[in-house]
């Protein structure tokens, strides 16, 4: 599938590709439902104050959303257990997507 080619057109497409709503990206970043809307429309009102929680919520670096890549992104997974753990993690609910980010930013200290 191709880059979708505008920030807003990243920012669904990620979005849709964690099977979360509007609703569940603006809890995870603390703005309402018609901000996501309008992010994901291009009528950003306040895309670039948010676009470190956006990119957080939806675990993609900003510059994949600002750019449709990240030149520090590795290009495929380097072994199974890591496409294992990525399996696992996107059958997770937002809410504990985000606890087993904290638990693995901790251990990686």
């Amino acid at each position: 599938m191709d880059t979708p080619e505008t920030v807003g057109e990243r920012i669904r497409a990620t979005r849709r590709e964690r099977g979360w709503t509007q609703d569940e990206l603006a809890a995870a970043t603390g703005v309402s439902r018609s901000a996501v809307a309008q992010w994901e429309t291009d009528r950003a009102g306040q895309l670039r104050d948010n676009l470190a929680r956006i990119a957080g919520a939806l675990d993609v670096s900003a510059e994949f959303l600002l750019h449709g890549h990240d030149k520090f992104a590795p290009t495929r997974a380097e072994t199974g257990e890591e496409l294992a753990l990525l399996r696992l993690f996107r059958e997770c609910r937002p809410e504990d997507r985000r606890m087993l980010l904290q638990t693995a930013r901790r251990l990686a200290k």
